[in-house]
């Protein structure tokens, strides 16, 4: 029989797709207050690997990912899935967003999404929350499924999670 022990401590990752960056810089400012600090925070990067947000946003779409300095616990997930989920209604201008939060986790070994959506590859967790596991790490970076996002499958993602899961390395290693 296996032994049960505690997960540890995950780094909380937040990814942004935007048009406008004061609606980025407002959104990041009420995610520091609600969850801790910003360790690290990506350029903007073109999003165009798809056009499903430019109805609500309009064209020429940016993401940017931060991580946080305070690591949270797995299973708060579903919680912070509807944090931000709420943020965005807040930031909105009347019925369109003016932002999409994608909260989420990386560990050692795996980056992990939360969604409001159901699917094959994905686990509900609790309050109309999933899981999915959107990348894994194997051979020093992270590698995608067949049903990861294209643009997470991009070389640059790749390096930015790279880069915080260096950073979380050096957290956990530290405690």
């Amino acid at each position: 029989m296996g032994r049960i022990k505690k997960h540890p401590p995950v780094k909380l990752i937040v990814g942004f797709i935007f048009k406008e960056e004061g609606a980025y810089n407002k959104a990041r400012g009420v995610l520091e207050r609600y969850f801790s600090k910003i360790d690290f925070q990506s350029q903007a990067l073109p999003f165009s690997h798809t056009d499903y947000y430019e109805n609500e946003f309009g064209k020429d779409l940016k993401r940017k990912f931060i991580s946080c300095t305070k690591l949270i616990w797995p299973q708060h997930l579903p919680r912070i899935k509807i944090i931000t989920n709420q943020i965005e209604k807040r930031l909105s201008r009347g019925t369109c967003r003016l932002i999409n939060i994608d909260p989420g986790y990386l560990d050692l070994s795996k980056l992990v999404l939360a969604t409001t959506k159901d699917y094959k590859h994905r686990i509900y967790l609790s309050q109309g929350i999933y899981a999915e596991v959107t990348l894994f790490y194997q051979e020093k970076t992270f590698k995608s499924w067949e049903w990861t996002y294209p643009d997470y499958k991009t070389p640059e993602y790749t390096a930015i999670f790279n880069q915080i899961r260096g950073i979380y390395a050096q957290q956990i290693k530290d405690k």
